[in-house]
């Protein structure tokens, strides 16, 4: 019974120890040590575009400038055109950034333009006109204590240099 009582004591204890150490490694990310990656919207592929429904690829490029691998848990996101929100959705694909490295991830996204059709079309009128674009979103790293890295683009793109002649 004694010895029963002091084996359990000791196994709780080495646990103790092993998640403190073990933890040891996550305090640059709640620490002065940690830099914040940069995300980067890099490309957007329409996949198809059909009346209804309309399916896109974005792809992320994700820089760590910490000399340590940065675990991804997923993405939120948001996508607007000329303040028109186009899509929304978030993404759980978890990966690995390497350290001082990058890594090139994908997002399918799904979206309805039937309801904004009149405002595309009216964007499209000018295929030389600029249409501005938004996206903003959160990425989440860390493994179990993480923390959200809050990322923001803008810029814009001319409608008739993707219109086939």
């Amino acid at each position: 019974m004694f010895s029963q009582a002091l084996t359990i004591r000791i196994l709780s204890l080495l646990l103790c120890v092993g998640l403190i150490t073990s933890m040891s490694g996550c305090s640059t990310w709640t620490s002065g040590g940690f830099k914040d990656p940069d995300v980067r919207l890099i490309k957007v592929d329409v996949i198809r575009a059909k009346l209804l429904e309309q399916q896109f690829t974005l792809r992320f490029r994700i820089d760590n400038p910490n000399a340590m691998s940065l675990p991804i848990r997923g993405l939120d996101y948001n996508v607007h055109l000329n303040e028109m929100k186009l899509a929304e959705g978030s993404s759980d694909v978890w990966f690995t950034v390497p350290a001082n490295g990058h890594y090139v991830f994908e997002v399918p996204v799904r979206t309805n333009l039937w309801r904004h059709v009149r405002q595309i079309v009216k964007m499209l009128e000018e295929p030389d006109e600029p249409i501005r674009y938004r996206l903003e979103g959160a990425v989440k790293t860390g493994l179990m204590f993480g923390r959200s890295v809050h990322m923001a683009r803008n810029g814009e793109i001319i409608p008739g240099e993707f219109l086939p002649e």
